[in-house]
């Protein structure tokens, strides 16, 4: 019986929607801007890496067609040295919005049906009952931030004097969140999941798809820095999914990453949560080794939007790019007959744009393993695609949304 191992490079999308302008991200290509900015030197760090970005075993496969179908331009050095050797396409999301959870359920059949709710970007971002309600539940004095921003920006703002007050740092952004920071030694970790826990129930009615907890340590003198204790408490997938349906089928199941967070720990089956994007696809190749007939393994690489796409890092993101490049000969290597690896993205955040939100973009649908022939899968019109696809694959019944292209 066959197995699957699904990646999802978090934010590396190839090029605008068509209806990126509605979004004000008409222009927005994450692998194209980045892949000018190397050609060109500003993709240079000392120290870290310099020169076109390289991507040759992703490029082997197909990535600079799938972003010229979805961009009407290969990215520089993108160009494949031979035919493809897997199949390569790309993608448009139906659901509306650029966020994590709505394009992760939509990979796995689920196209999200109503858009979600989000917080105006006025100063105070939050309506006022939603604020007294947490500060009164959570036993708190009062909160701080109240408004659209970057968490790295707002947590050094803030720092300080959340320190002295005991107040959280309560943000939004263009996304449906609320998102939460709080030191986790002096207000404490499990204080702030519980307090998380609160807000995500006071954020029911006003349909916000995400409440997350944002902890960091350190000081103001010696600089605060996220941990990588954070934690998504995400609404439940309003329908089945393709990980519904391979559970139901007693399939076995490996989310990597933040998976479990993000389908609210169901029919996630066994979750592991190691890290940096390293340590995650590790821990999903690991995984492989033993995993049975039929089994499933999804993972999300976040690193490239948490820390590049959206603290707007070019070098950083490239550098990122070549290292997940790097293995895909590793990945390859470690598959079996029978098994098929499909990597996509769940949105954009072109690090070349303005803000520091995500993009409206299409995203990469690449497609190999044992027996897969390089061709084009063209233009898949949902990211349901994906998810019927892989249950094809996989002998899943199917009644989702979505058209196989294998």
């Amino acid at each position: 019986m066959p197995r699957a191992l699904l990646i999802v490079l978090d934010s590396v999308g190839i090029g605008g929607a068509p209806d990126a302008e509605a979004y004000g991200d008409a222009g927005s290509d994450t692998l194209g801007h980045i892949a000018e900015h190397c050609a060109t030197g500003r993709g240079d760090r000392a120290g870290l890496r310099a020169g076109p970005l390289r991507l040759p075993h992703l490029a082997s496969l197909g990535l600079g067609l799938a972003a010229a179908g979805a961009s009407s331009r290969i990215p520089p050095g993108l160009a494949p040295s031979g035919e493809p050797q897997g199949a390569y396409g790309h993608a448009v999301e139906t659901a509306a919005g650029k966020d994590t959870p709505s394009g992760h359920w939509e990979i796995t059949g689920l196209p999200l049906s109503q858009p979600w709710g989000h917080f105006p970007e006025t100063r105070p971002a939050f309506p006022p009952d939603l604020t007294q309600a947490l500060i009164a539940e959570g036993d708190l004095t009062g909160i701080l931030g109240d408004r659209h921003a970057s968490g790295v920006a707002i947590i050094d703002e803030f720092g300080a004097e959340h320190v002295r007050t005991g107040q959280p740092i309560c943000y939004t952004s263009a996304d449906s969140v609320f998102q939460i920071a709080a030191h986790e030694e002096a207000f404490g970790l499990e204080r702030l999941y519980d307090l998380c826990r609160l807000a995500r129930r006071l954020c029911d009615p006003y349909r916000v798809c995400r409440v997350i907890a944002r902890p960091f340590l350190g000081s103001a003198e010696a600089g605060f820095r996220r941990t990588s204790n954070r934690k998504d408490f995400a609404v439940e997938p309003p329908g089945r999914t393709l990980l519904d349906r391979a559970e139901a089928a007693g399939r076995s199941i490996v989310s990597v990453g933040k998976i479990g967070d993000i389908f609210a720990h169901r029919a996630t089956g066994r979750e592991i949560k190691p890290g940096p994007n390293a340590a995650c696809l590790q821990a999903g190749l690991d995984a492989l080794k033993d995993l049975p007939d039929g089994g499933l393994i999804f993972v999300n690489l976040v690193d490239f939007d948490t820390e590049y796409g959206h603290r707007r890092d070019v070098p950083g993101y490239a550098a990122e790019l070549e290292a997940f490049d790097a293995r895909v000969p590793e990945i390859r290597a470690a598959l079996r007959p029978g098994d098929l690896a499909l990597i996509t993205a769940d949105h954009g955040n072109d690090p070349t744009w303005t803000g520091t939100d995500h993009t409206r973009e299409q995203v990469p649908v690449l497609a190999f393993g044992p027996g897969v022939a390089g061709r084009s899968i063209g233009r898949r019109d949902s990211f349901a695609d994906i998810g019927a696809s892989l249950a094809a694959h996989l002998g899943l019944p199917w009644d989702g949304a979505g058209r196989p292209f294998l």
